[in-house]
């Protein structure tokens, strides 16, 4: 199993919207999906918990019971576990990052945004664990130009040295009106947004194939160095 923790310290950033869509593209793609919902909120919770159609597991969780929730989704033999996190809680966030294979971290083109994301890209750093960073709730470009604030915030985000996903999503009405009725806006008729949220999940799924790779080679490699046996 792995596990894909979504965080956003700043409030608003839409951060619940990204793991929600993440889980439910996973699960349109044949994966045993569980979200393990930390936000106070229980957004995630109430948004999967509306889907008509199957869909996700859901199990409302903390910070300091995180562990547990992971072990039990093992237990359960889930391909995938995505961490819904909750905004402004530093030690919580932590606690994810650690557990996480991947963590994507979700920002908004605002100084306030980028300005909060620098405590979360120093603790990933610190703790030596792969991550990306995903601009979300951007202005959609016109006639292939950036808005001069996203233009600012990939300057600010590339000074930070920030490894950004190749997909920046855009402020669609969309993705809530979606999350209504539990649904993504891969099963919706809007063609953009449905497309932002593939790229999305398969920049993801690379990112967690290329960690299962790197893993089997290592692996090889112990086995190799052991001693042969007289």
């Amino acid at each position: 199993m792995r596990t894909i923790a979504v965080i956003a310290l700043k409030g608003g950033s839409g951060k619940t919207t990204v793991a929600t869509h993440l889980a439910l593209a996973a699960h349109l793609r044949g994966l045993d999906v569980m979200v393990a919902d930390v936000d106070p909120q229980h957004s995630a919770s109430d948004a999967l918990g509306a889907r008509e159609e199957s869909g996700p597991a859901v199990v409302t969780t903390t910070g300091a019971k995180l562990m547990s929730a992971q072990f039990a989704a093992v237990g359960l033999k889930k391909d995938l576990l995505i961490v819904d996190t909750a905004a402004g809680a530093v030690e919580d966030v932590g606690e994810a990052i650690v557990l996480a294979d991947f963590s994507v971290m979700v920002v908004r083109p605002t100084l306030m945004d980028i300005a909060g994301l620098v405590r979360t890209l120093t603790l990933a750093r610190k703790l030596g664990k792969p991550f990306t960073v995903v601009v979300n709730q951007a202005p959609v470009a016109r006639e292939g130009l950036e808005a001069p604030v996203v233009k600012r915030a990939l300057r600010g985000l590339e000074f930070m040295q920030a490894p950004l996903a190749p997909v920046i999503l855009r402020g669609r009405t969309v993705y809530q009106t979606a999350l209504e009725r539990g649904r993504s806006v891969e099963e919706t008729s809007d063609r953009s947004a449905a497309r932002e949220i593939t790229e999305l999940w398969e920049f993801v799924a690379g990112e967690l194939a290329k960690l299962t790779a790197l893993e089997e080679a290592e692996a090889v490699e112990l086995v190799d160095e052991e001693p042969a046996q007289e």
